[in-house]
């Protein structure tokens, strides 16, 4: 069970974003549970192309990976073009074909990114990858991160961990 190779993306290159926190926080649980975890922001990173950096992180990292946890905020009703980006300029047969993905959208509206959820589930399923069924919404992300401390709301950690544990068996 813990052959898989997990990726945790965080889909955004806003810096200092709340979404890097709650990933970093999804990286954090998995070590807990005793499951290594890779982890790519993509702050920083030119992957408006094929260049050698998308090239060196597609080997060194996605190719290799079998499962991948997203996590995505809202951007208009969707999710990150730059996100897109990164995906359509890779080699998508090597890097997305047959593997796992969990997804979990943060906002600070209502709805934790319903919409670019379902509009992320689509262009993953479009690459082939099966996609688990407990996406997570995240609402009002930056009420449970205030400051740089992690989320501490006790329900939401719970639904956190119940999603992990779902995703470690799928």
């Amino acid at each position: 069970m813990h052959s898989d190779i997990y990726t945790i993306i965080s889909g955004t290159n806003r810096p200092g974003s709340n979404t890097i926190k709650v990933a970093k926080l999804y990286l954090s649980l998995l070590e807990k549970k005793g499951i290594p975890a890779q982890f790519i922001s993509l702050e920083g990173r030119d992957i408006n192309n094929r260049n050698e950096e998308l090239k060196r992180l597609e080997k060194e990292v996605l190719i290799p990976s079998s499962k991948f946890i997203f996590v995505t905020p809202e951007y208009n009703g969707s999710f990150p073009g730059v996100l897109k980006a990164m995906i359509d300029n890779t080699d998508i047969e090597k890097v997305w074909w047959g593997k796992k993905a969990l997804l979990t959208g943060v906002s600070t509206g209502r709805a934790g990114n319903l919409r670019g959820m379902e509009h992320l589930t689509g262009v993953l399923h479009y690459l082939k990858m099966n996609v688990h069924h407990n996406k997570l919404p995240i609402s009002v992300v930056n009420k449970l991160l205030s400051g740089e401390k992690d989320i501490e709301d006790e329900a939401t950690l719970k639904m956190i961990d119940e999603q992990l544990e779902d995703f470690i068996r799928f």
